[in-house]
């Protein structure tokens, strides 16, 4: 049964402890069923899938599509797991190997900024709200992001403390060049926006 969020507001902060509890012992135990576990980081998908003890890599069949996985056994008439993706991935990145009796598939989101419900649109869901990402350092991050959190940080230290943020502080230096440049006019009633 789900509660729609006016609900959940609604409710004491002993009913919310004792729904999240008995919400997330569902999901448990729904997962557990699964013929199959997986984790996931914003940007990717690993999803663990046990086959019969002595399997090597060409008793396998494995089918990796933009939205569909499918994975079983050559021959075999039913497949372990097979259907539709949750969200589309990057077939291209995504691989499988085959390690103690279990497959290992990864799968690179399309869309990295989005936490995934389920692996398959027909397995049960996960409640993504929920999630408690592992914490990354600024170093974890490329180039071009890191740049932008710094920038980000920044600003808003700035902000509280009343001060000019990055842009702002671009904008003041690059009409104290064009002034040094040109002296000859009057910025005494400039507005800068």
């Amino acid at each position: 049964m789900s509660t729609s969020v006016e609900d959940y507001d609604k409710m004491s902060e002993e009913e919310r402890k004792a729904k999240d509890k008995a919400d997330r012992e569902r999901e448990v135990t729904e997962q557990a069923a699964l013929p199959y576990k997986w984790t996931q980081l914003l940007g990717e998908v690993d999803v663990h899938v046990p086959v019969p003890k002595g399997t090597r890599g060409r008793d396998l069949a494995v089918v990796i599509q933009k939205k569909k996985l499918s994975l079983g056994l050559k021959g075999a008439k039913d497949k372990i797991l097979e259907g539709e993706l949750c969200k589309e991935i990057k077939v291209e990145d995504s691989t499988w190997t085959l390690e103690d009796d279990t497959v290992l598939v990864h799968i690179e989101k399309l869309n990295r900024e989005q936490w995934w419900e389920n692996v398959l649109t027909h397995h049960p869901k996960i409640d993504t709200t929920k999630i408690e990402p592992t914490d990354s350092k600024l170093s974890d991050l490329d180039g071009e992001t890191r740049g932008m959190v710094e920038k980000m940080m920044f600003d808003n230290q700035q902000k509280q403390m009343g001060k000019p943020t990055s842009d702002e502080l671009k904008k003041m230096e690059t009409l104290k060049k064009f002034q040094a440049a040109h002296p000859e006019l009057d910025f005494s009633n400039a507005k800068i926006s």
